[in-house]
């Protein structure tokens, strides 16, 4: 099989993100997409900005359209894989049409007749990919700065353009069950929370009609701080240097970070951002070690977990932000809040009817993790050459449409 070596210089074209205050921003417009949504490969809805519709015109030179690769140029080191520099996100459907921020840069094809967009896609996966960035990346121990001309010089042994399209498509085809069942778990999320604002935001809660409300609240209810409610509690140190791989997760602020061979929480594990980043809160069903970047719920007081995770994420508590520089979640502002807790029967219900709809999540997520594992062994596989593809016949998913017009 005839290779030949490309650069991404000349080869692809790069749109850099802009700049703009945060004046500029309003409640609803044109998305931007933020180093900060990039996980895991996608773009996370989670803490959008927008700009305004006038403003399409003035920034159209930092468009993106779907199935844009965007490369992260200022990160962490490869120890925080959370927020290296470099990770890659593509640009799915419903973010067609959004801005690009600064410190990430799109890469866009323009010699099709060479190079498979698929299937570059895949190469920004690989480790090739990931050691040129991180290699190359300079700054201080915190945060490192990827140049825009290191990035270009980056070349690879492309295959012929039919080879790399069935490439694309076999692994494209894992990607495919892998978004359906994020779409699956997306799902199963809105109905749980749905069923909470049902009945505790809104009130209307199975048997509502029958209970007495004195102000607009059920008289069966209790009035408590937050801190008869929950208890949250400070993380725990764990240096980088001392991670040993392990399978338990060390969640930081806003995701897991990694995994350490200890764990210092039995689940349920809640917790939230306590600095850097907040207003996330993680339910993680299985042992594991919350970070000094987050607080965790320490003690339930025997209320039901689904009611306290669900509680915290309507909370907001990004608006309790303290901190001048740095943004810090202070437990002791949250301490003295009033609320009205609603009877252990009534949460005994909840509960019963949210885990059924968080086992399902589950095994979703355990699906999806293998399909992820099988991926990537086959990327690195397929990428090298080991594994040939060029007598095979290959089914083109429908995510491919447009590379065969």
């Amino acid at each position: 099989m005839n290779c030949i070596e490309l650069s991404l210089a000349d080869t692809c074209e790069f749109i850099n993100g802009g700049a703009w205050s945060d004046k500029e921003y309003v409640e609803a417009g044109i998305p931007v997409v933020k180093v900060t949504n990039m996980v895991d490969g996608t773009i996370e809805t989670n803490n959008l900005s927008y700009l305004p519709l006038s403003s399409s015109d003035k920034y159209k030179k930092h468009l993106l359209f779907v199935n844009d690769l965007v490369v992260t140029t200022v990160g962490s080191h490869p120890t925080q894989p959370g927020s290296v520099v470099g990770r890659t996100s593509v640009v799915p459907q419903h973010f067609d049409g959004a801005f690009l921020n600064q410190n990430a840069v799109c890469i866009r094809v323009k010699c099709k007749n060479l190079i498979s967009p698929k299937f570059l896609i895949y190469i920004s996966k690989t480790i090739l990919f990931k050691h040129h960035i991180e290699s190359r990346a300079r700054g201080s121990a915190n945060q490192v700065r990827m140049a825009l001309g290191e990035l270009k010089k980056f070349t690879f042994k492309f295959p012929p353009l039919p080879v790399q399209k069935k490439i694309a498509a076999i692994l494209s085809a894992y990607d495919d069950l892998i978004e359906n069942n994020n779409r699956r778990i997306a799902i199963l999320e809105k109905m749980a929370e749905e069923i909470y604002r049902e009945w505790f935001v809104r009130l209307r809660f199975p048997g509502h009609e029958q209970v007495k409300f004195n102000k607009g609240i059920p008289e069966s209810w209790e009035r408590k701080r937050f801190d008869e409610f929950c208890l949250l509690q400070r993380g725990y140190d764990l240096p980088d240097t001392q991670v040993i791989p392990g399978q338990y997760p060390v969640i930081a602020s806003t995701s897991i970070k990694t995994y350490h061979n200890q764990f210092k929480v039995n689940p349920p594990v809640i917790t939230t951002g306590r600095s850097g980043s907040l207003g996330i809160i993680l339910f993680i069903n299985s042992q594991a070690w919350p970070l000094n970047t987050t607080l965790f719920v320490k003690n339930f007081y025997g209320n039901s977990p689904y009611l306290i995770y669900y509680t915290l994420k309507f909370l907001k508590l990004e608006n309790f932000n303290s901190g001048a520089g740095v943004p810090t979640l202070n437990r002791n502002h949250l301490g003295g809040l009033y609320m009205s807790v609603p009877p252990k029967s009534l949460q005994n219900n909840f509960n019963d009817k949210i885990a059924i709809l968080f086992k399902q999540k589950e095994l979703l997520s355990k699906s999806k993790n293998a399909l992820i594992e099988i991926r990537d062994r086959l990327l690195t596989r397929l990428i090298s050459g080991k594994l040939s593809v060029e007598d095979l016949d290959i089914q083109f998913p429908p995510s491919m449409t447009e590379e065969l017009k």
